[in-house]
Protein backbone atom coordinates (compact mmCIF):
# COMPACT_ATOMS: atom_id res chain seq x y z
CA UNK A 1 0.00 0.00 0.00
CA UNK A 2 1.48 3.19 -0.63
CA UNK A 3 0.17 6.12 1.12
CA UNK A 4 -1.33 9.23 -0.67
CA UNK A 5 -0.41 12.79 0.20
CA UNK A 6 -3.86 13.01 1.49
CA UNK A 7 -3.54 10.59 3.56
CA UNK A 8 -0.45 12.36 5.74
CA UNK A 9 -1.24 14.47 8.69
CA UNK A 10 -0.80 18.29 8.49
CA UNK A 11 1.69 17.59 11.03
CA UNK A 12 3.55 21.19 11.47
CA UNK A 13 2.54 24.70 11.59
CA UNK A 14 4.64 27.29 11.78
CA UNK A 15 3.30 30.04 14.09
CA UNK A 16 5.91 32.94 14.30
CA UNK A 17 9.38 32.96 14.20
CA UNK A 18 11.12 35.44 16.75
CA UNK A 19 12.80 38.91 15.97
CA UNK A 20 16.65 38.93 15.77
CA UNK A 21 17.05 34.92 16.30
CA UNK A 22 15.80 32.09 14.17
CA UNK A 23 13.78 30.83 17.45
CA UNK A 24 9.98 29.19 16.02
CA UNK A 25 6.67 29.14 17.15
CA UNK A 26 4.78 26.41 15.97
CA UNK A 27 2.07 23.15 16.39
CA UNK A 28 2.66 19.71 15.62
CA UNK A 29 -0.52 17.81 15.07
CA UNK A 30 -0.68 14.02 15.57
CA UNK A 31 -4.03 12.03 15.98
CA UNK A 32 -3.18 11.55 19.63
CA UNK A 33 -3.47 15.21 20.33
CA UNK A 34 -1.44 18.95 19.43
CA UNK A 35 1.86 19.29 20.71
CA UNK A 36 3.28 23.12 21.39
CA UNK A 37 6.63 23.76 20.05
CA UNK A 38 8.85 24.50 21.08
CA UNK A 39 8.98 21.58 22.87
CA UNK A 40 10.91 18.92 25.22
CA UNK A 41 9.99 15.48 25.16
CA UNK A 42 11.14 13.25 28.46
CA UNK A 43 12.62 9.41 27.24
CA UNK A 44 10.93 6.72 28.27
CA UNK A 45 13.36 4.09 26.68
CA UNK A 46 11.48 1.15 27.42
CA UNK A 47 8.15 2.91 27.83
CA UNK A 48 8.76 4.64 30.87
CA UNK A 49 10.35 7.93 32.01
CA UNK A 50 12.05 6.58 34.67
CA UNK A 51 11.19 6.77 38.56
CA UNK A 52 7.66 9.11 37.16
CA UNK A 53 4.01 7.33 36.90
CA UNK A 54 1.92 8.30 33.71
CA UNK A 55 -0.30 10.41 35.27
CA UNK A 56 2.37 12.63 36.88
CA UNK A 57 3.76 13.42 33.90
CA UNK A 58 0.66 14.76 32.57
CA UNK A 59 -0.81 16.48 35.51
CA UNK A 60 2.46 17.86 37.20
CA UNK A 61 5.11 17.79 34.21
CA UNK A 62 2.76 18.77 31.73
CA UNK A 63 4.63 16.19 29.03
CA UNK A 64 2.83 17.04 25.92
CA UNK A 65 5.07 13.61 24.23
CA UNK A 66 7.35 11.13 25.58
CA UNK A 67 9.53 9.19 23.51
CA UNK A 68 10.19 5.39 23.35
CA UNK A 69 13.01 3.39 22.32
CA UNK A 70 12.90 0.84 19.14
CA UNK A 71 16.04 -1.20 20.04
CA UNK A 72 15.51 -2.23 23.68
CA UNK A 73 11.36 -2.41 23.26
CA UNK A 74 11.71 -4.97 20.52
CA UNK A 75 14.26 -6.66 22.85
CA UNK A 76 11.97 -6.54 25.96
CA UNK A 77 8.98 -6.70 26.31
CA UNK A 78 9.05 -7.82 22.52
CA UNK A 79 6.86 -6.90 19.82
CA UNK A 80 4.75 -9.65 20.39
CA UNK A 81 4.16 -8.60 23.81
CA UNK A 82 3.35 -5.05 22.70
CA UNK A 83 1.25 -5.59 19.67
CA UNK A 84 -1.04 -8.08 21.52
CA UNK A 85 -1.97 -4.88 24.17
CA UNK A 86 -3.00 -2.82 21.21
CA UNK A 87 0.16 -0.99 20.24
CA UNK A 88 2.18 0.85 22.76
CA UNK A 89 0.18 3.58 24.16
CA UNK A 90 -2.22 1.12 25.24
CA UNK A 91 0.52 -0.84 26.51
CA UNK A 92 1.65 2.09 27.97
CA UNK A 93 -1.70 3.42 29.31
CA UNK A 94 -0.74 6.88 27.18
CA UNK A 95 -3.11 8.54 25.43
CA UNK A 96 -1.15 11.50 23.99
CA UNK A 97 1.67 11.70 21.66
CA UNK A 98 4.86 9.11 21.54
CA UNK A 99 8.17 9.67 19.22
CA UNK A 100 10.34 6.42 18.77
CA UNK A 101 14.03 5.82 17.73
CA UNK A 102 15.13 3.84 15.55
CA UNK A 103 17.84 2.13 17.17
CA UNK A 104 20.23 4.44 15.17
CA UNK A 105 21.78 5.52 18.42
CA UNK A 106 22.21 2.25 19.87
CA UNK A 107 24.65 1.79 16.60
CA UNK A 108 26.81 4.35 18.49
CA UNK A 109 26.14 3.40 22.16
CA UNK A 110 26.51 0.22 21.71
CA UNK A 111 29.56 -0.11 19.05
CA UNK A 112 31.44 -3.08 20.53
CA UNK A 113 28.59 -5.14 20.17
CA UNK A 114 27.35 -4.30 16.66
CA UNK A 115 28.36 -4.81 13.18
CA UNK A 116 27.95 -2.40 10.05
CA UNK A 117 26.81 -3.76 6.78
CA UNK A 118 25.15 -2.81 3.33
CA UNK A 119 22.09 -4.13 4.90
CA UNK A 120 21.57 -3.19 8.38
CA UNK A 121 23.28 -2.95 11.26
CA UNK A 122 23.50 -6.53 13.47
CA UNK A 123 23.71 -6.09 16.72
CA UNK A 124 24.66 -8.63 19.84
CA UNK A 125 22.12 -8.30 22.55
CA UNK A 126 23.94 -6.69 25.95
CA UNK A 127 21.20 -9.11 27.62
CA UNK A 128 21.83 -12.57 26.57
CA UNK A 129 24.55 -12.08 23.23
CA UNK A 130 21.54 -13.16 21.25
CA UNK A 131 21.97 -11.52 17.43
CA UNK A 132 19.80 -9.80 15.55
CA UNK A 133 19.64 -7.32 12.53
CA UNK A 134 17.96 -3.96 12.21
CA UNK A 135 17.52 -2.95 8.73
CA UNK A 136 15.89 0.39 7.40
CA UNK A 137 12.83 -1.81 6.74
CA UNK A 138 12.71 -3.60 9.53
CA UNK A 139 12.80 -1.07 11.73
CA UNK A 140 9.81 0.81 10.00
CA UNK A 141 8.00 -2.42 10.71
CA UNK A 142 9.04 -2.66 13.92
CA UNK A 143 7.72 1.01 14.72
CA UNK A 144 4.23 -0.03 12.88
CA UNK A 145 3.79 -2.10 15.41
CA UNK A 146 5.04 0.17 17.81
CA UNK A 147 2.32 2.07 16.93
CA UNK A 148 4.38 5.40 17.70
CA UNK A 149 3.01 8.86 16.38
CA UNK A 150 6.36 9.57 15.01
CA UNK A 151 8.81 7.64 14.03
CA UNK A 152 12.19 7.46 13.17
CA UNK A 153 14.43 6.80 10.68
CA UNK A 154 17.84 3.90 10.55
CA UNK A 155 21.09 5.83 10.59
CA UNK A 156 24.27 5.72 12.04
CA UNK A 157 25.78 7.96 14.11
CA UNK A 158 29.43 8.34 13.86
CA UNK A 159 31.70 9.62 16.86
CA UNK A 160 33.57 12.64 18.01
CA UNK A 161 36.30 12.94 16.69
CA UNK A 162 36.34 10.84 13.46
CA UNK A 163 38.07 11.79 10.07
CA UNK A 164 36.39 13.32 7.25
CA UNK A 165 36.79 10.13 5.21
CA UNK A 166 34.78 8.17 7.86
CA UNK A 167 32.04 11.04 8.62
CA UNK A 168 31.43 10.97 4.60
CA UNK A 169 30.62 7.42 4.29
CA UNK A 170 28.93 6.92 7.30
CA UNK A 171 26.43 10.00 5.98
CA UNK A 172 26.66 8.16 3.16
CA UNK A 173 25.50 5.06 4.37
CA UNK A 174 22.85 6.81 6.07
CA UNK A 175 21.28 8.49 3.51
CA UNK A 176 21.09 5.22 1.49
CA UNK A 177 19.12 3.69 4.60
CA UNK A 178 16.89 6.63 5.01
CA UNK A 179 16.26 6.61 1.13
CA UNK A 180 15.06 2.30 1.62
CA UNK A 181 13.58 3.19 5.00
CA UNK A 182 11.33 6.20 3.37
CA UNK A 183 10.47 3.57 0.67
CA UNK A 184 9.39 1.38 3.05
CA UNK A 185 6.96 3.64 4.96
CA UNK A 186 5.78 4.45 1.65
CA UNK A 187 4.54 1.13 1.63
CA UNK A 188 3.55 -0.08 4.15
CA UNK A 189 0.39 1.27 6.72
CA UNK A 190 -0.59 2.00 10.10
CA UNK A 191 -1.76 -1.06 12.52
CA UNK A 192 -3.95 0.87 15.41
CA UNK A 193 -5.77 3.13 13.08
CA UNK A 194 -3.86 6.69 13.85
CA UNK A 195 -1.58 8.02 11.50
CA UNK A 196 2.11 7.84 11.96
CA UNK A 197 4.20 10.53 10.55
CA UNK A 198 8.18 9.89 9.61
CA UNK A 199 10.94 11.89 10.52
CA UNK A 200 14.80 11.61 8.23
CA UNK A 201 17.68 12.23 10.10
CA UNK A 202 20.51 14.70 9.01
CA UNK A 203 24.42 13.54 9.96
CA UNK A 204 27.99 14.29 8.59
CA UNK A 205 30.13 14.54 12.09
CA UNK A 206 31.19 18.24 12.33
CA UNK A 207 32.44 18.85 9.01
CA UNK A 208 30.49 21.95 7.17
CA UNK A 209 30.25 20.97 3.60
CA UNK A 210 29.01 17.17 4.70
CA UNK A 211 26.16 18.62 6.72
CA UNK A 212 24.88 21.21 4.00
CA UNK A 213 24.90 18.25 1.87
CA UNK A 214 23.17 15.48 4.25
CA UNK A 215 20.74 18.37 4.69
CA UNK A 216 19.58 18.77 1.54
CA UNK A 217 19.56 15.61 0.88
CA UNK A 218 17.18 14.53 3.60
CA UNK A 219 15.04 17.20 2.96
CA UNK A 220 14.85 15.58 -0.87
CA UNK A 221 12.82 12.94 0.60
CA UNK A 222 9.87 14.93 1.91
CA UNK A 223 9.92 13.39 5.62
CA UNK A 224 7.08 15.21 7.87
CA UNK A 225 9.71 16.07 9.95
CA UNK A 226 13.69 16.60 10.16
CA UNK A 227 16.24 15.50 13.22
CA UNK A 228 19.29 17.03 13.63
CA UNK A 229 21.32 13.87 14.73
CA UNK A 230 25.10 13.32 15.55
CA UNK A 231 25.84 16.20 17.50
CA UNK A 232 25.99 15.83 21.55
CA UNK A 233 28.26 13.12 21.08
CA UNK A 234 31.09 14.53 23.10
CA UNK A 235 32.10 17.79 21.07
CA UNK A 236 32.32 21.15 22.16
CA UNK A 237 29.25 22.70 22.79
CA UNK A 238 30.02 25.57 20.64
CA UNK A 239 30.86 23.81 18.18
CA UNK A 240 27.40 21.92 19.02
CA UNK A 241 25.66 25.04 18.65
CA UNK A 242 27.88 26.37 15.61
CA UNK A 243 26.64 22.73 13.36
CA UNK A 244 23.22 23.15 14.94
CA UNK A 245 22.72 26.91 13.34
CA UNK A 246 24.30 25.46 9.97
CA UNK A 247 22.18 22.63 9.46
CA UNK A 248 19.08 25.00 9.93
CA UNK A 249 19.52 27.13 7.46
CA UNK A 250 19.48 24.57 4.94
CA UNK A 251 16.00 23.03 6.66
CA UNK A 252 12.63 23.73 5.11
CA UNK A 253 10.70 26.47 6.88
CA UNK A 254 7.51 24.00 6.71
CA UNK A 255 8.48 20.79 8.92
CA UNK A 256 9.42 20.13 12.70
CA UNK A 257 13.08 20.72 13.79
CA UNK A 258 14.07 18.34 16.18
CA UNK A 259 18.01 18.19 17.77
CA UNK A 260 18.05 14.77 18.92
CA UNK A 261 19.99 14.14 22.50
CA UNK A 262 20.27 17.33 23.60
CA UNK A 263 20.52 18.82 26.67
CA UNK A 264 20.90 20.91 29.64
CA UNK A 265 18.74 24.02 29.99
CA UNK A 266 21.09 26.20 28.59
CA UNK A 267 21.66 24.47 25.81
CA UNK A 268 17.91 24.05 24.73
CA UNK A 269 17.83 28.24 24.70
CA UNK A 270 20.65 28.32 22.71
CA UNK A 271 19.40 25.66 20.20
CA UNK A 272 15.91 27.21 19.89
CA UNK A 273 17.69 30.79 18.94
CA UNK A 274 19.15 28.53 16.06
CA UNK A 275 15.58 27.13 15.24
CA UNK A 276 15.21 24.16 16.84
CA UNK A 277 11.66 22.46 17.34
CA UNK A 278 12.08 19.78 19.44
CA UNK A 279 14.40 18.18 21.94
CA UNK A 280 15.01 14.91 23.86
CA UNK A 281 17.40 14.01 26.65
CA UNK A 282 18.01 11.52 29.50
CA UNK A 283 19.99 14.33 31.41
CA UNK A 284 16.92 16.54 33.50
CA UNK A 285 15.83 12.44 34.73
CA UNK A 286 19.54 11.15 35.20
CA UNK A 287 20.58 13.68 36.51
CA UNK A 288 18.05 13.70 38.88
CA UNK A 289 18.51 10.47 40.09
CA UNK A 290 22.14 11.87 40.77
CA UNK A 291 21.09 14.72 42.95
CA UNK A 292 21.34 17.30 40.68
CA UNK A 293 18.57 19.89 40.34
CA UNK A 294 18.17 22.18 37.64
CA UNK A 295 16.18 25.68 38.35
CA UNK A 296 15.82 29.03 37.31
CA UNK A 297 19.22 29.91 38.84
CA UNK A 298 21.29 27.48 38.33
CA UNK A 299 21.68 23.62 39.60
CA UNK A 300 22.30 22.09 42.64
CA UNK A 301 24.06 19.12 44.34
CA UNK A 302 20.91 17.92 46.45
CA UNK A 303 23.80 15.83 48.48
CA UNK A 304 26.06 18.10 49.12
CA UNK A 305 26.19 19.22 53.23
CA UNK A 306 25.48 22.82 52.42
CA UNK A 307 21.59 21.57 52.10
CA UNK A 308 21.40 19.84 55.32
CA UNK A 309 19.76 22.52 57.43
CA UNK A 310 18.59 24.29 54.61
CA UNK A 311 14.92 24.36 55.88
CA UNK A 312 13.02 26.36 53.21
CA UNK A 313 11.92 25.17 50.04
CA UNK A 314 14.63 26.00 46.67
CA UNK A 315 11.72 27.96 45.03
CA UNK A 316 8.27 28.56 46.84
CA UNK A 317 6.88 30.48 43.55
CA UNK A 318 7.93 26.87 41.00
CA UNK A 319 4.89 24.51 40.54
CA UNK A 320 6.73 21.49 41.98
CA UNK A 321 6.16 19.70 45.15
CA UNK A 322 10.07 19.87 45.36
CA UNK A 323 9.71 23.58 45.34
CA UNK A 324 6.53 24.31 47.13
CA UNK A 325 5.90 21.52 49.24
CA UNK A 326 9.33 19.87 50.94
CA UNK A 327 12.05 21.16 52.28
CA UNK A 328 16.16 21.23 51.05
CA UNK A 329 17.11 19.39 54.25
CA UNK A 330 14.59 16.67 53.62
CA UNK A 331 15.49 16.30 50.22
CA UNK A 332 19.03 15.91 51.02
CA UNK A 333 18.04 13.37 53.68
CA UNK A 334 15.92 11.10 50.88
CA UNK A 335 19.05 11.27 48.83
CA UNK A 336 21.59 10.65 51.37
CA UNK A 337 19.52 7.36 52.95
CA UNK A 338 19.16 6.00 49.52
CA UNK A 339 15.40 6.50 49.86
CA UNK A 340 13.24 6.50 46.58
CA UNK A 341 10.92 9.20 47.20
CA UNK A 342 13.91 11.71 46.91
CA UNK A 343 14.91 9.92 43.01
CA UNK A 344 10.88 10.43 42.53
CA UNK A 345 10.59 14.24 43.68
CA UNK A 346 14.16 15.43 41.82
CA UNK A 347 12.94 13.43 38.49
CA UNK A 348 9.44 15.09 39.04
CA UNK A 349 10.92 18.66 39.60
CA UNK A 350 13.72 18.38 36.47
CA UNK A 351 11.04 17.61 33.95
CA UNK A 352 8.53 19.87 35.46
CA UNK A 353 11.40 22.41 35.58
CA UNK A 354 12.08 21.23 31.52
CA UNK A 355 9.03 21.29 30.55
CA UNK A 356 7.93 25.09 32.22
CA UNK A 357 10.76 26.83 30.39
CA UNK A 358 9.76 25.51 27.47
CA UNK A 359 6.13 27.33 27.90
CA UNK A 360 8.17 30.63 29.20
CA UNK A 361 10.31 30.37 26.17
CA UNK A 362 6.89 30.59 23.86
CA UNK A 363 5.35 32.74 25.52
CA UNK A 364 8.16 34.89 24.91
CA UNK A 365 8.84 34.35 21.33
CA UNK A 366 4.91 34.98 21.11
CA UNK A 367 5.46 38.52 23.08
CA UNK A 368 8.25 39.17 21.18
CA UNK A 369 10.71 39.34 24.14
CA UNK A 370 13.03 35.87 23.48
CA UNK A 371 16.13 37.53 22.07
CA UNK A 372 16.72 39.91 25.02
CA UNK A 373 16.30 37.42 27.65
CA UNK A 374 17.87 33.56 26.76
CA UNK A 375 21.40 34.38 26.20
CA UNK A 376 21.36 36.17 30.06
CA UNK A 377 19.17 33.23 31.40
CA UNK A 378 20.95 30.48 29.95
CA UNK A 379 23.95 31.78 31.49
CA UNK A 380 22.50 32.06 34.93
CA UNK A 381 21.05 28.18 34.83
CA UNK A 382 23.98 27.19 33.60
CA UNK A 383 25.86 28.02 36.41
CA UNK A 384 26.07 25.99 40.00
CA UNK A 385 24.34 27.14 43.05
Amino acid sequence: MTLTSEARLPLFELLKTAESTKARLGKLSTDHGTIDTPIFMPVGTLGTVKAVKQDDLVDKVKAQIILGNTYHLYLRPGCDIIESAGGLHSFINWDRPILTDSGGYQIYSLSDNRELKEKGAQFKSHLDGSKHMFTPENVVDIQRTLGSDIMMVLDECPPYPCSYEYAKESMELTHRWEKRGREAFENTAPKYGHKQAQFGIVQGGTFEDLRKESAKFVTSLDFEGIAIGGLSVGEPTELMYEMTDLNTDYLPQDKPRYLMGVGNPANLLHCIARGIDMFDCVLPTRNARNGQIFTRNGYINIRNAKWKNHNKPLDPDFPSDLCQKYKMSYIHHLFRNSELLGLELASLHNLTFYLRLMQEVRDRIANDDFHGWYEKQAEIMDQKI
